[in-house]
């Protein structure tokens, strides 16, 4: 039975805390918003066969297969990921394992970090090198991780032997039998693929948002290229979303320590387009702002601004690198009173950004507002009334950051509708790449290409 490793605590502080956490998740309570995971968790607490414990030796002593799921935030001062809590989850628990088992790195981590582990590994487990380590990278979306592991599009095996290969098998059995594609490979490319894939991704989002600031330099529409640009199944529809930009706790700090051990490995220049991408991205958080302030006629201060959704994306209450909560706070900071809300990220927004003031509801953030800022694209914002929301706001000015709302729809109800890369008067329908129909018929895959499963 495989034991998920829950938290590395190597401090008493950090035992308190974890401790908390672990009473919180064995009462079926989680710390985080992600839909349908407290309904599976207190399934598995039903069954009886989910335990949380922050007992080190109890976990070596009951399984069989180790998975270490830590985080690897950026390093402080450094582009380079921090492994401070996967080096201390791994070296806690190796110290407990008297028999052969297999530790199975999850965690997204630099090319080489397995091969390190691995002699740090059989160095310290009192088994030895009868203990194994493999890389299963994961592949989940926030808002989406419960389909995202119960039906993944592929499985990246990355061992150094068969029988390595054999427990992972064992551990995702009924996921292979309903045909999952598995990817059997070695240590070093199983790392490679997830900061490779969230690369691309960052790639390509960055590479519609260049696209919008020629766009806004010639009179053309970024949404309608983009949905151009997706009927070709060689680039498709997927990610090639125009607006705020990219965020969260994966994609920023991956692609920067993608870039940094790249340097370190002497083959920076080969990944070196990645820093432009993060610098397109990080552009456009100023981009909005601009908007806003020039919607504003020139000068936000003293202006009310609602700026709608906190997350980084909708379906979650994560605010790790948000663009929603970045564009308010430099909204804040050159003199806007700002008011934000979200339908889920209200508290973690509140404790990282004291500074502002935040609304109970929809409603409550529109009223009396000089300018509306769609920043997340919560299904709430993109489902309300434009004629109810003129009547809350002061002014009928409103800049869709996410190309989420039916420009069309807005204009005729009063609004001044305005989006980075559109031109004033527009006539596309929003784009919905989010969507998991418009995906799949957006991005079909060559059709002999039998190992490519839509979703």
């Amino acid at each position: 039975m495989p034991c998920a490793w829950p938290s590395s605590a190597t401090t008493s502080s950090d035992s308190t805390s974890n401790q908390a956490k672990i009473d919180e998740l064995a009462a079926g309570r989680l710390p985080i918003f992600e839909p349908g995971l407290e309904e599976k968790l207190r399934e598995a607490l039903a069954s009886g066969r989910l335990l949380f414990t922050t007992d080190t030796a109890l976990a070596a002593h009951h399984g069989n297969v180790h998975f270490i799921c830590v985080g690897t935030p950026q390093a402080k001062g450094s582009d380079a990921a921090d492994l401070t809590y996967v080096d201390a989850a791994v070296t806690a628990l190796a110290a407990h394992l008297h028999r052969k088992c297999l530790i199975v790195g999850k965690s997204t981590v630099p090319i080489g970090t397995a091969g390190r582990l691995t002699r740090l590994v059989q160095e310290t487990a009192p088994a030895g090198t009868a203990v194994e380590l493999a890389w299963n990278p994961e592949f989940l979306r926030e808002g989406y991780a419960v389909q995202d592991t119960l039906e993944p599009d592929r499985l990246v095996f990355g061992t150094a032997s068969a029988w390595a290969h054999a427990q992972l098998a064992a551990c995702y059995t009924s996921i292979i039998d309903a045909g999952t594609p598995v990817v059997a490979t070695d240590l070093a490319t199983a790392e490679l693929v997830k900061v490779a894939a969230n690369s691309f991704l960052a790639t390509k989002i960055s590479y519609i948002n260049a696209m919008a600031e020629v766009c806004e330099a010639t009179g053309a529409d970024v949404a309608e290229l983009a949905t151009a640009l997706s009927y070709d199944t060689r680039i498709g529809g997927r990610f090639l979303k125009p607006g705020l930009g990219f965020g969260g706790g994966c994609l920023p700090k991956d692609i920067r320590a993608f870039a940094h051990r790249a340097e370190t490995l002497g083959v920076g220049q080969a990944v070196s387009f990645l820093r432009q991408v993060d610098a397109i991205n990080n552009r456009r958080r100023q981009r909005t702002v601009d908007l806003i302030t020039e919607l504003a006629g020139g000068d936000v201060t003293g202006v009310q601004v609602a700026c709608l959704g906190a997350a980084f994306k909708p379906n979650s209450d994560d605010i790790r690198d948000a663009p929603a909560l970045d564009v308010a706070r430099m909204l804040h900071e050159a003199g806007a009173r700002v008011t934000v809300y979200d339908p889920q990220a209200m508290p973690n927004a509140r404790r990282a950004y004291p500074d502002l003031d935040y609304a109970d509801g929809l409603d409550e953030a529109v009223a009396g507002a000089g300018v509306v800022a769609l920043l997340t694209e919560w299904e709430q914002f993109r489902q309300a009334d434009p004629a109810v929301l003129l009547e809350l706001a002061a002014a009928p000015c409103i800049v869709d950051g996410r190309h989420a709302l039916d420009a069309d729809a807005y204009r005729a109800a009063g609004w001044d509708y305005r989006a980075l890369g559109r031109p004033v008067q527009i006539g596309a329908p929003p784009l919905d790449f989010e969507s998991d129909l418009a995906e799949a018929r957006l991005d079909l895959p060559v059709a002999e290409h039998s190992n490519v499963r839509l979703p």
